[in-house]
C-alpha cells in the first residue's frame, strides 16, 4: 500500500506535488492538457521526457494504487452493479466471499442499495457514476484519480455527488486528484487547486483553499473566503483565457 504521494516534475516545468491524503482540482483552459496529466499520473501515457512518481518511484504503467474515475462512466454494461463492483477484485485474484463483504460495503457507502442486480442501463447517470466510483473504490487505490466526473450532469445532482464525495474522502483518507472545467466545483471540493496554462500546459498557479467546512454548502459558497478564492482561481483563468484570444 502506498501512501498516496504525487510528484509531476520536468515534463517542461514542475507541475508541483499532491500530497498524501489531499484533494488537489486541476483547472485550465480547454485543450491544455488537464486529462493528459491525469492520464500520465495514471500510467495510461508515456511523459516524452521528464518524470511522474509516486511516492518517490517512477510511474512505468497503470497500477493498483491508482484509481480513475471517467465522466462517462466506464461500465460494463453485461454486468450488474456488484459484478461491475467486483471486477478489480477479481483481476486482484479476491476470494468471491472477500469480494461480496468488500463490494457489500462500497455499494452501501454508494447509497445503493437494492440496486445489486441492476444493469447500468437501468441506472441514471448519478447512479452509474456511484458505481464507477464503488467500483474504483473496492480495489482501496491511495490515490484517486478523477476526470471531469461530474460534468454531464445536471447542477442539483452534481452538486450532491459533490457531497458525497466529500464524505467519501474525509472517511478513507485518500489522495485525490480532479479535473474540471468548472472554477466553483473546484474552489468548493479542494484543499488547493492548480491552475494550468492554456498551451504549453504549465502551472500557471497554486491556489490554497482555506475554508471553514464544518458549515453546510450554502454557507460554505456564500462565504467570503469562498467568493476571495473563486475570484482568485478565475482572474488567473481568464488571463490564459484571453491570451489565447488575442494570439487568435
Amino acid at each position: 500500500m502506498t501512501d498516496g504521494r504525487v510528484t509531476v516534475s520536468n515534463l517542461k516545468k514542475v507541475y508541483g506535488e499532491a500530497d498524501e491524503g489531499e484533494f488537489l482540482s486541476v483547472v485550465g483552459p480547454s485543450g491544455c492538457g488537464k486529462s493528459t496529466l491525469l492520464y500520465l499520473i495514471a500510467g495510461f501515457l508515456d511523459p516524452t521526457s521528464g518524470t511522474v512518481a509516486v511516492d518517490g518511484e517512477p510511474i512505468d504503467g497503470p497500477g493498483t494504487d491508482r484509481g480513475v474515475v471517467f465522466q462517462d462512466y466506464a461500465l460494463f454494461p453485461w454486468r450488474t452493479v456488484e459484478g461491475n463492483t467486483t471486477y478489480g477484485l477479481e483481476e486482484a485474484g479476491v476470494p468471491e466471499s472477500e469480494r461480496e463483504a468488500i463490494a457489500e460495503r462500497y455499494i452501501e457507502m454508494m447509497d445503493l442499495d437494492g440496486f445489486e442486480e441492476k444493469y447500468p442501463e437501468e441506472l441514471s447517470g448519478g447512479m452509474r457514476q456511484r458505481v464507477s466510483l464503488a467500483r474504483t473504490l473496492a480495489y482501496d487505490p491511495a490515490i484517486l484519480l478523477m476526470d471531469e466526473p461530474f460534468g454531464a450532469l445536471d447542477r442539483p445532482l452534481r452538486e450532491s455527488l459533490q457531497d458525497h464525495l466529500l464524505d467519501i474522502w474525509r472517511d478513507l483518507e485518500k489522495t485525490v486528484v480532479f479535473i474540471t472545467h468548472d472554477v466553483e466545483e473546484a474552489v468548493y471540493l479542494s484543499e488547493r487547486v492548480l491552475i494550468m496554462t492554456r498551451h504549453p500546459g504549465t502551472k500557471k498557479a497554486m491556489t490554497e483553499v482555506d475554508l471553514d467546512r464544518s458549515k453546510g454548502r450554502e454557507a460554505i459558497v456564500t462565504s467570503d473566503a469562498f467568493t476571495r478564492t473563486k475570484n482568485a482561481v478565475w482572474r488567473s483563468l481568464r488571463e490564459e483565457t484571453e491570451t489565447g484570444t488575442e494570439a487568435r
